[in-house]
């Protein structure tokens, strides 16, 4: 099987007649595709920035209705764009709830077992840890080094530039991950317990850098609310997968 990284040769390209059957593709700009008289039989697409833009099938803007759909599927979930401090501390709770029957459910058997490219429940908690500490730790509270050692970065990060020192190379184990994502949830809960309209109103600087956004204290917390989310449905559709295997 062939594989293209990093190439830009296909922009503005034509393919008529052809096969993509089977293909993958991981972290590839796709926007402003056209595809007309396509069998689409199957297709599975899965994006984190879908709700960001628009996505067209025959004529018919889908995103609002994925997002209504997913908002069924996990109660709750729509808070995750609340804007008063009531909203918020109610998606957090209801976001932790999920996470913890998510937990409880799954054997110790599966806690590290993962489908191909894709995280384990394990390495998951580990994500929404770092996700913490960027934005609690790092956006809100101004912490210079805001994160813990058994994070898990995100794909790409070294390439980026991000100084991978500061996490450990030997994975922790699966209680020590445990025990740091409670300390990191009870970080939020606190946050938000105190939290005011006029406290979420307040201007950041983004922690992962640039000058194009400087989020408010309530963007910072939104974000984490969506990456529990995003990563909630992530690890069910894959620990549902395993139980078939």
């Amino acid at each position: 099987m062939t594989t293209y990284h990093g190439t830009k040769e296909f922009e503005g390209a034509s393919f008529v007649r052809a096969s993509f059957k089977g293909a993958t593709l991981r972290f590839s700009d796709v926007s402003g595709v056209t595809m007309r008289s396509v069998d689409v039989d199957g297709l599975d697409i899965d994006s984190h920035d879908l709700f960001f833009g628009s996505l067209f099938v025959n004529g018919v803007d889908v995103v609002p209705l994925v997002d209504a759909e997913l908002n069924r599927q996990f109660p709750g979930r729509e808070l995750q764009k609340a804007e008063t401090p009531e909203g918020l501390r109610e998606g957090w709770v209801a976001v932790q709830a999920a996470w913890q029957e998510t937990v409880a459910e799954t054997p110790p058997e599966l806690v590290d077992a993962h489908v191909a490219d894709e995280w384990s429940l394990a390495q998951t908690l580990r994500h929404l840890v770092l996700a913490t500490d960027a934005w609690l730790r790092g956006g809100i509270l101004r912490i210079e080094q805001p994160f813990h050692e058994i994070g898990q970065i995100f794909t790409g990060a070294a390439e980026m530039g991000f100084d991978m020192s500061i996490f450990r190379e030997d994975p922790p184990s699966y209680e020590e991950i445990l025990a740091v994502r409670a300390e990191r949830q009870q970080l939020v809960t606190d946050f938000l317990a105190a939290a005011t309209p006029e406290l979420l109103a307040e201007e950041r600087e983004n922690p992962w850098g640039g000058d194009d956004w400087h989020p408010t204290v309530g963007d910072c917390v939104r974000v984490i609310l969506e990456e529990e989310w995003a990563h909630l449905r992530y690890i069910r559709r894959d620990l549902a997968l395993l139980r078939q295997a």
